[in-house]
């Protein structure tokens, strides 16, 4: 038996239970965790925003130690530091052969449909985003699991299966930010902070962080930013002033809420890119006049998981971690238990603190 958050139905507060995991099958990897995030994604799944069978145990940004190992693995052995992807690629459809995007593939979270542990009455239990990450063990496909690179802290590595890669390849990925020029970065979670320290990596020469809290000025200024902005119906027009009147080259929105959206692409130049990480709801309605879409001819673009590939970009990240250039600790706010899960919710959806990690 191991110890788990579980959801028991959306909207439904976590229940912190003990559940049975069985041995790991043909082509499956048992994992002791180190250290797992809590995202702004486990908070979708509680809602309903994200789609996830339940009951379930949530949790998808993790690092471990592999306990045991399936037939057929050869990519892990016992003893083997981690990270969990909680969107492994198929490698055999359309988008991981022919597009070369991985980040697209329609099987990437074919697991969090099966039941893959039960609890202490026997009820079947779902993997939260594939990986469920909020368990002192877990047991997920192999593909599920990424070597941790050398030089790379253990618990601090949770970080780099969602945030950083996230944060990271929505800069260098999907707004391409080149040396010299300006980024604002609107929402300091997790990803947000992440946003921020790989803007500097790409050589930005003004990142400004937009925030609704002023208390995160200190954190955003430590992760790179060198202006900070209270977000307020002015952002767009304060964005403008800060960057000789024109607005940055790009923005990134990390909230997923239409008004930031607009807010975002309002603070973007004309012929800038504004890239879109956080996850909405269907609610959530963005509307553009035709008029202001010629006259600006921004690019608006989603980002999913970073538009990375995982396994390609790890050494990388793991290199700046080596060289300080990115500084995982530096988003990390709170170090707790999985008993301290809900209040982490409570936190985020207050918009307090940058990223809390749950260390088992």
């Amino acid at each position: 038996m191991t110890r788990a958050a579980v959801l028991d139905a959306v909207n439904a507060p976590l229940t912190l239970t003990e559940i049975e995991l069985p041995e790991p099958g043909p082509g499956q990897v048992r994992i002791r965790l180190a250290a797992a995030g809590v995202c702004h994604s486990d908070l979708s799944l509680t809602n309903g925003t994200l789609r996830q069978p339940v009951p379930a145990v949530l949790g998808h940004e993790g690092a471990g130690v592999v306990v045991s190992v399936g037939e057929g693995v050869t990519s892990v052995a016992p003893g083997a530091e981690v990270i969990l992807n909680w969107a492994p690629a198929c490698g055999g459809c359309h988008f991981c052969t022919r597009l070369n995007e991985p980040w697209l593939c329609p099987h990437a979270n074919d697991a969090t449909t099966v039941a893959y542990a039960r609890d202490a009455t026997g009820r079947a239990l779902y993997p939260g985003l594939s990986v469920a990450a909020f368990a002192e063990e877990t047991v997920v496909p192999e593909r599920a699991v990424l070597p941790l690179p050398a030089g790379v802290p253990l618990l601090d590595a949770a970080l780099l299966g969602c945030a950083v890669l996230t944060g990271y390849g929505a800069v260098h990925h999907s707004a391409r930010v080149r040396e010299g020029e300006s980024v604002v970065v609107v929402g300091l979670g997790g990803v947000g902070l992440a946003v921020l320290q790989s803007a500097r990596i790409a050589g930005a020469e003004r990142v400004i962080a937009v925030d609704v809290s002023p208390g995160k000025e200190e954190l955003a200024r430590t992760c790179g930013a060198t202006d900070f902005l209270v977000a307020s119906d002015s952002t767009a027009r304060d964005v403008r002033a800060l960057t000789a009147g024109l607005g940055a080259d790009v923005a990134v929105e990390c909230v997923g809420l239409a008004e930031t959206i607009r807010t975002a692409w309002g603070a973007t130049r004309r012929g800038g890119r504004t890239t879109v990480v956080g996850i909405g709801g269907r609610e959530e309605k963005v509307s553009f006049s035709a008029l202001e879409l010629f006259h600006f001819a921004r690019t608006l673009s989603g980002c999913v998981y970073g538009n990375c590939d995982p396994a390609r970009e790890l050494p990388v990240l793991a290199e700046h971690v080596r060289t300080g250039a990115l500084d995982l600790g530096a988003l990390v706010t709170g170090r707790i238990g999985l008993a301290d899960i809900p209040d982490a919710f409570r936190a985020m959806a207050d918009g307090r603190g940058g990223r809390a990690l749950v260390v088992f």
